[in-house]
């Protein structure tokens, strides 16, 4: 059943984990999915397995941290589809297995860029 028939989706850290599965699912509901994530490979194969499941999905590389880009993702799905359904704001990164004494000050701040910022753009 395509529960989501017609509605335009668009998936922010699409390129793996849990927006790869989510953008997998939407596509499977009969969702319009834009695949968002600066990780243009990963995109690639996120809408490689989409295909593969039958269905179909549009990649868009971006960062949630940037608000000219959050802008450009958001226009092309409004414009291309004539408006949008919902945002799933996935997008995030860690501090990875850095001891927190050990992290600089300018990760901290991408951390915060994208965790925090990305999802209030």
């Amino acid at each position: 059943m395509a529960r989501l028939a017609g509605k335009r989706v668009v998936v922010t850290g699409a390129a793996s984990g849990i927006g790869r599965a989510s953008a997998r699912l939407f596509a499977t509901e009969g969702a319009k999915v834009l695949a968002v994530d600066v990780a243009e490979d990963g995109l690639a194969e996120t809408i490689a397995l989409i295909e593969a499941d039958g269905n179909s999905a549009l990649a868009h590389p971006a960062s949630v941290a940037e608000e000219d880009q959050v802008k450009a993702f958001v226009a092309r799905a409004a414009i291309d589809w004539g408006g949008l359904d919902a945002i799933y704001a996935n997008a995030g990164i860690s501090g990875g297995y850095v001891p927190l004494f050990e992290q600089t000050v300018a990760h901290w701040q991408e951390v915060l860029q994208v965790n925090l910022v990305g999802i209030f753009l």
